[in-house]
């Protein structure tokens, strides 16, 4: 199984997307500052994750979430709960 994830960073509220297999294993070291693109926001919360049978469909979301503007608006809904 694979997991597409939206982060929250606490102090900024800026948001991160990531494709992974253990998203509290990839939660703790975005925490612990091993992900040079997300160091200056941490701590994170987990704020939305989604699941996918196939590595090609989870960053397929993953892509569409960070590059399209479509995207980018559902991933802002998404991370207010909606």
């Amino acid at each position: 199984m694979y997991h597409t994830y939206i982060l929250r960073s606490v102090p900024k509220g800026t948001l991160y997307v990531g494709t992974t297999r253990d998203v509290e294993k990839r939660l703790r070291a975005h925490n612990a500052g091993r992900n040079q693109s997300t160091r200056p926001y941490v701590p994170f919360e987990v704020v939305r994750v989604e699941d996918f049978e196939r590595l090609c469909d989870a960053r397929k979301r993953e892509w569409y979430l960070k590059c399209t503007p479509a995207g980018g608006k559902e991933k802002k809904r998404l991370a207010a709960g909606g």
